[in-house]
Order: structure tokens, then C-alpha cells, then sequence
């Protein structure tokens, strides 16, 4: 069957490090759109960075952004939206203090935390190079009760970072997922783990996104490298793992291309829609 919709990550992916989009993805993705194709970023990343990709190379079709928490237009018109309650919030904190691992919240444009972010985070390495308003907005806060006072945008997603004790970041995760059921999570890294609201992951937004464009889900290609993959690579008709993507998600999917620095991407789309 034709496929209609392409569902890429950025990370490992659609990305040769952490900013870049290699010349032959973007020429393979405009090859596609030519074709009548929608191509989608699908990342665990927030709608704002997300969009500054996804402008650049040229796209239209709405955005997947926080793990499936989030799709949004190329406006910014909310499609679908499943932000953390209070409670979700308050579990994901207290574990991963209790390990005394570092973590923060995200918003469409905003990352909260109780520590000041290293300066070699991504959005920081970012930021050096983006315009003020296209910047993401660090906040320091007090206290927990500072997070819930925050209404600026919902909160979409926590994400807790350990660069060295994985044994410790893993605990940290299987408590988490044993005392709530309501919480989808994954990790986009094998340095960290990220928590969402049920319901939310990058599998049910490429759904939202197909039945809100009219399109079959055999007629979807999803293409990614990481466990939070894993739910659109099952999900679509075409399931591709990058070359350097996990063993567990290669045994997922249907087909593995290159790897994201020699442009797998670029490869998988001349392959199963522009039958190059």
C-alpha cells in the first residue's frame, strides 16, 4: 500500500548528532512531500524545538512533540493535549528524590526544575544559537508547590537524567512504574527515563495524527531509534529501526535502515516511497 504519512524521530534519527538535519534527509523528505506525502516530526522533545525543526525543513503537517503528550499545527493550534495531574507529578518527584536523581519538568516552551540545568544540556547548547523568542525558558524553583502554581502552559512531561549510576536511574524506574498505573514510561536515552500521563505516547499520537488526517494505518511509516519508538514502529504499517537503533527495537520492526549518521532516514524514505 501507498504510503501517506512518514513519522520520524529526531534523536538518533532524523538527527546526525544533537542539532543537525543531514542534506540528503532533507532532500529525501522534500522528494516525499512532492509526492503528496505528510511527513511528521514525532519526538520526545518539546513542541517549541520541535517546531524550529520542523519549519526549517519545510514541513506542514502538525507536530508530535513530549512523547505523543502533545500535537500541535504549524500554528500552534493544539490538535491533542494529556498533561500530567497534580498527582502524576507529585509521584515522579518524590521517587526520583528519593533516589536524589536530577530531574525537571517540561511545557510546550518551558523546562521546571529544582536545580539549575548543566550548562552542556541540549536546550542550553541550543539556545546559544537560536533568536531570544525562539529560546527555551529555564525556571529554578523553591518549592513543589511553585510547579503547581505554574500556569503558564500544562505541564506535558518529567524527565529524570543520570549519566553514571544506571543502576540507581532503573530502581528509580521500576519503582515509579510499580505505585502508578497512570503513567506511560519510556526512555528516549539509556541515561534517562521520561514519564507522561497514560495515554500518551508517540504510538496513540501517530494514531490521533492518522485519523485526524484521514489516513490508514498501513499507510503510516514510523521511523525511530529508542524505546520510546517503540509503540509508532509497532503501531505503523511500515515499522523502521535505524542502524543504531536498540536491539529491542530492531527485532520490533519490519525493516532497519542506516544509521542516523550516514542518513538512514533519507535511505528508508527512498525505499518504500520514492522506490529508489
Amino acid at each position: 500500500m501507498t504510503i501517506k504519512l512518514i513519522c520520524i524521530d529526531m534523536d538518533g534519527t532524523l538527527l546526525v548528532d544533537t542539532q543537525k538535519v543531514s542534506e540528503e534527509n532533507k532532500k529525501a523528505i522534500k522528494e516525499a512531500i512532492n509526492k503528496g506525502v505528510h511527513v511528521a516530526i514525532t519526538t520526545g522533545r518539546l513542541y517549541g524545538c520541535a517546531k524550529l525543526y520542523s519549519d526549517s525543513i519545510g514541513l506542514k503537517t502538525p507536530i508530535i512533540a513530549s512523547n505523543g503528550a502533545f500535537i500541535g499545527d504549524v500554528n500552534g493550534d493544539t490538535i491533542f493535549e494529556n498533561p500530567l495531574s497534580q498527582d502524576n507529578i507529585r509521584d515522579f518527584l518524590r521517587i526520583t528524590s528519593k533516589y536524589d536523581l536530577f530531574s525537571y519538568l517540561t511545557t510546550n516552551s518551558n523546562i521546571l526544575s529544582f536545580k539549575e540545568v548543566p550548562e552542556d544540556h541540549m536546550y542550553k547548547v541550543l539556545n546559544k544559537s537560536l533568536k531570544k523568542d525562539d529560546q527555551i525558558i529555564f525556571h529554578t524553583l523553591d518549592n513543589i508547590n511553585s510547579v503547581y502554581d505554574f500556569h503558564d502552559e500544562n505541564i506535558l512531561k518529567g524527565v529524570c537524567v543520570e549519566k553514571s549510576d544506571f543502576c540507581k536511574l532503573n530502581k528509580a524506574k521500576e519503582e515509579l512504574k510499580s505505585c502508578s498505573s497512570d503513567l506511560e514510561i519510556v526512555s528516549s536515552w539509556n541515561n534517562n527515563f521520561e514519564v507522561m500521563k497514560k495515554g500518551s505516547s508517540k504510538g496513540e499520537a501517530v494514531k490521533q495524527l492518522s485519523k485526524f488526517l484521514n489516513i490508514n494505518k498501513e499507510e503510516v511509516m514510523c521511523i525511530g531509534d529508542s524505546e520510546n519508538d517503540l509503540s509508532m514502529i509497532q503501531y505503523a504499517g511500515i515499522g523502521v529501526a535505524m542502524g543504531n537503533a536498540s536491539d529491542e527495537v530492531k527485532s520490533k520492526a519490519q525493516y532497519v535502515t542506516d544509521t542516523n549518521v550516514n542518513s538512514g532516514v533519507a535511505k528508508a524514505i527512498q525505499k518504500f516511497v520514492l522506490n529508489n
